[in-house]
């Protein structure tokens, strides 16, 4: 009897134990999401929503404050494309736009009967669609809010990626991620969202920074490209060359500032340089929704003699991009030979430590400003120009926290992931077919200019302005969402994709990251229920999925008359 009760306390011991263990598990597993997503790009949210929308726990780690990235940052005059290509999550945000613009109280400066912009040929209010793609910064950043809160997702944000030591690998697979202010995130599956690729870079993955030879993927448009002028962004546009030089002819005298020293190459070999950066600032003409562009500290007018000698030559374009978001505001943009685009100043910005691209963005941020300063009053430039240009300031309620300056600087290329495979213009320009399918680019082939150099003939010029148009929207492949097998299986990158320079020049556009954020976590969720590597999601099931989800796959599944 004593035996037999013995055997029967040691059974009801191992229960109690297994119980123990199951509960223990569970509550260890409590504190481990399915999806941890780090960025607070536009494809950060996305992400973040699919992820939840299918039923899993996610948390947003975003280094930024305000989410949405250049989409709230002050990319109002949207870079869409072909709008009928653009679907799901990405399509909901504008349809999301158009409701805020729904009611009185949005027309503040200007009534709505008054706006009728077109954005990119067609209308900016699309009542059929009911689709709005030009809009205010803060009326963006109040969508991207408006997802999270509505989706109930955990978002921290002020959360920076320790890049030292702050990404746990454990057989190939992502476990943990650590925050500079010690928290620390587990998760099943990653998504990097950022436009840097920080996760991606400090988990191991391959990547690449700067331009490719056209030689490495059979490319025309990628690699150095002097003698060409495709946009008016280059001295050509204007009747007589520029001399570089403080004592025009003479090389003795030195160059002037914002002018690079160096040889450009040679056409079409490569180079670790990255296109320039600028601030896409939100302007106003309203006289009471306007501030005075501030004079910055370190004011230095001798930056901008090179555009005094632009002027001089004729150059009147200088409103060429004050594209025009609702309520008498602005989304300008860099425009002509020397504008708001920073040429050659940020090379090191993808590979910087945060407190290096601190200085890298400040940097921009002064020559900007004083870019601004100097046009509105120095008295050297054109009198019709500057009293022009007098009428405008920055918007008084845009970025009330940041001094009315943007809080994203454009990040238009940093690292590009080298996954498992790699876009290039082949397949943009529809030489190559591309595999599965996970949504549509449709915008220009387009890069911004990389480098201001002296010719061998002694005058200045930029180079890397490049603007290849594509014969239809094409597709962009899953291949390049995921990193190699072999160097992470649980790991999805929908922004710092896989792709050349010159085919990110396409796919770089926020509708794209919007939709291919929603894409990535949709893959992840499916390989994390299958308990396979990212790397060998069904592609049948997954497209199955995204069509259900509304996501446009192929010019078949286009939206039909929302061009």
């Amino acid at each position: 009897m004593n035996q037999k009760l013995s055997v029967k306390t040691m059974l009801l011991a191992s229960v109690f134990f297994l119980a123990f263990m199951a509960c223990d598990f569970e509550s260890e597993d409590e504190d481990v999401y399915d999806v941890v997503v780090y960025g607070g790009t536009s494809g950060a949210v996305t992400a973040a929503v699919q992820a939840k929308k299918m039923g899993k726990s996610v948390v947003l780690v975003s280094p930024d404050v305000h989410l949405g990235g250049l989409s709230s940052g002050g990319l109002g005059w949207t870079d869409t494309g072909k709008k009928e290509v653009i679907g799901g999550l990405s399509r909901e945000f504008y349809q999301r736009v158009y409701d805020k613009y729904q009611v009185d109280d949005a027309w503040k400066w200007e009534k709505k009967s008054e706006f009728g912009n077109q954005g990119q040929g067609t209308p900016a209010l699309d009542g059929e669609f009911r689709t709005m793609w030009i809009f205010e910064p803060h009326v963006a950043e109040e969508v991207y809010e408006d997802f999270v809160r509505d989706h109930e997702i955990e978002v921290l944000k002020d959360e920076w990626l320790d890049r030292s030591g702050g990404v746990t690998v454990e057989n190939g697979r992502i476990t943990a991620i650590r925050t500079l202010s010690g928290k620390e995130f587990k998760g099943k599956m990653f998504i990097d969202a950022t436009y840097e690729g920080d996760l991606m870079a400090a988990a191991g993955v391959s990547y690449h920074v700067g331009r490719e030879a056209n030689s490495v993927y059979d490319e025309e448009w990628n690699g150095v490209q002097t003698g060409v002028y495709h946009h008016r962004h280059h001295f050509k546009v204007l009747d007589e060359p520029i001399d570089p030089y403080w004592t025009p002819g003479d090389p003795s005298s030195g160059l002037l500032p914002r002018i690079s020293p160096d040889h450009p190459g040679e056409k079409g070999e490569g180079d670790d340089k990255v296109q320039a950066y600028c601030f896409r600032t939100c302007m106003s003409n309203h006289p009471d929704n306007q501030v005075p562009f501030p004079r910055p500290d370190n004011y230095d007018s001798t930056q901008y003699e090179l555009l005094v000698r632009i002027f001089d030559a004729g150059w009147d374009e200088w409103f060429g991009k004050f594209d025009m978001i609702p309520n008498r505001k602005t989304d300008t943009n860099n425009h002509g030979p020397f504008s708001s685009d920073n040429i050659g100043m940020n090379y090191e910005y993808p590979e910087a430590s945060y407190e290096k691209r601190k200085e890298i963005i400040k940097e921009h941020e002064d020559y900007q400003k004083g870019l601004l300063y100097f046009v509105a009053n120095d008295p050297r430039v054109p009198k019709e120009t500057q009293e022009e240009f007098q009428k405008w300031g920055l918007a008084k309620d845009e970025f009330t926290d940041n001094g009315n300056w943007p809080h994203q600087i454009y990040v238009r290329e940093a690292r590009r992931m080298i996954g498992k495979f790699v876009m290039t213009e082949n397949e943009l320009l529809q030489k190559k077919p591309t595999p599965e399918s996970v949504g549509m680019g449709s915008y220009t082939i387009d890069s911004h200019n990389i480098q201001r150099y002296v010719d061998e003939n002694g005058h200045v010029h930029n180079e890397g302005d490049i603007g290849v148009p594509l014969p239809q929207p094409y597709e962009i492949a899953y291949g390049s969402l995921v990193p190699k097998a072999e160097e992470c299986t649980n790991l999805m990158v929908p922004v710092a994709v896989s792709s050349s320079h010159i085919a990110f020049g396409s796919i770089r556009m926020e509708p794209v990251f919007m939709i291919l954020g929603q894409s990535a976590a949709t893959a992840a969720i499916m390989a994390l229920d299958e308990g396979i590597n990212v790397q060998d999601v069904e592609y049948a099931k997954l497209r199955e999925r995204l069509l259900e989800d509304g996501q446009v796959l192929t010019m078949e599944d286009r939206i039909l008359g929302a061009e």
